[in-house]
């Protein structure tokens, strides 16, 4: 964020600076102290800089400064990718849930979130979770190209839950972040309950172990698993990541009657022209896509970044972290307020009982909070319809932050909103 101050005393913004970052980052190898109670009133000097915001940010999905030419037309192509319906014959299904990309990601831009949910569903016996996948589990495809094809929570699964369509924009920058930068978060000893673990995978593009940060659960670990798995489970397209079909509850004779003919296997094929795929020109659309504006900070916005801090957000909701070296040059050594560390999180009863990857059922991913005024409505379910029922919503390690805010007074908590949503 770009937060202007007013000139203060050198020595008393020096004391300043070193207050809040002592209680914004206690020491992660030890217990830290509770920090004191917020104030009643803002406080005299204002909250330090941040880093400061480039010059004319660019709007909700549009393209990253500094593209070459070329990126610039695998943004456009892969956009194009993002938009177009696809059908039967280009091996949308049997089972799908929607024919293109953007008919989820569409708001407040193409990339964005919308009210569109997922569901997922399995088993839960003593504390252990069964995906049910000779079953067709863990995901539900919704619609079928036939009628008999769609599928049913079997009776079975006596755990459902539903999972809030994510915006995509900036995933090119979390995708530059370096596995050692995420891992640097995870901490020895608990900070006020928080500790935070990174979902290490199998990344199906390498066949290696990596850390996961895309998703709910951060299952996938890059941008192209991300999109090729999105391409074969919610709209049933195989690809050479992931290249069998989805049967219809698992019934495989039921897939078998229903596939269509003349469809090519697996069915996302590389264009002999450019060497590309689907899951290829998806993945250079949200390699290139930038990450959401930021607004201008006032008074307001800089006293709520000061509670947010004070009150323990930033243990989870970490404001920035570093891309690496990077052949692509406007991904190359670039600041990422993000405001996640990307790790995996005991959420206590916020958690949706569903294990995926290595997430267990109460863990999810910290979701990142920048584009957060238009990302609503919010947490994994998109139960939450404002800001406030968000935070009031969260449990487990996040238990310590949510008795904090609701100490603050109402004043406080409109300016750490205000703050949110400048974001």
């Amino acid at each position: 964020m770009n937060f202007k101050t007013r000139r203060i005393n050198a020595c008393a913004y020096s004391c300043a600076m070193l207050t809040i970052a002592m209680i914004a980052f206690p020491e992660r190898e030890s217990g830290a102290q509770p920090p004191p109670p917020p104030p009643q009133q803002p406080p005299q000097q204002q909250p330090p800089q941040q880093s400061p915001q480039p010059k004319n940010p660019p709007g909700f999905g549009a393209a990253l400064d500094g593209l070459t030419g070329p990126q610039q037309g695998a943004w456009r192509d892969g956009q194009d990718q993002f938009k177009a319906r696809m059908n039967p014959g280009n091996g949308l299904g049997p089972i799908f849930n929607r024919d293109s990309c953007v008919a989820c990601h569409s708001g407040p831009a193409i990339g964005g979130s919308s009210e569109i949910n997922a569901t997922r569903f399995g088993k839960t016996t003593g504390g252990v979770f069964d995906p049910l996948i000779a079953l067709g589990g863990s995901l539900l495809q919704e619609r079928a190209l036939q009628p008999i094809g769609v599928e049913v929570i079997p009776s079975q699964a006596n755990t459902t839950a539903l999972r809030n369509t994510q915006p995509l924009f900036g995933l090119g920058l979390i995708d530059a972040i370096p596995d050692a930068t995420i891992l640097a978060n995870v901490r020895t000893k608990p900070v006020n309950g928080v500790l935070g673990r990174a979902a290490m995978v199998t990344d199906p593009v390498t066949g290696k172990p990596a850390v996961g940060r895309f998703g709910w659960k951060a299952q996938q670990a890059n941008l192209l698993a991300f999109s090729a798995d999105a391409f074969v489970n919610e709209m049933g397209i195989t690809n050479r990541i992931f290249p069998l079909e989805n049967a219809p509850n698992g019934n495989e004779t039921l897939l078998a009657a229903m596939e269509p003919p003349n469809v090519p296997i697996p069915n996302d094929q590389k264009d002999p022209r450019t060497g590309k795929a689907g899951i290829d020109r998806l993945a250079d659309f949200m390699r290139f896509t930038a990450p959401p504006p930021q607004q201008p900070a006032n008074a307001s916005t800089t006293f709520g970044a000061t509670f947010f801090m004070q009150i323990g957000c930033t243990s989870c909701h970490v404001p920035s972290m570093n891309t690496g070296t990077n052949p692509i040059a406007a991904l190359n050594n670039q600041t990422v307020s993000l405001y996640s560390d990307l790790l995996l999180h005991d959420m206590g009863t916020l958690g949706d009982g569903i294990a995926q990857g290595n997430a267990g059922p109460k863990e999810m991913r910290t979701a990142p909070l920048w584009g957060l005024s238009a990302s609503g409505p919010y947490l994994h379910d998109g139960r939450a319809h404002t800001v406030d029922a968000a935070i009031r919503a969260h449990s487990g390690e996040a238990t310590y932050s949510v008795n904090q805010y609701l100490k603050l007074n109402s004043s406080q908590q409109s300016l750490l909103l205000q703050f949110l949503n400048s974001l």
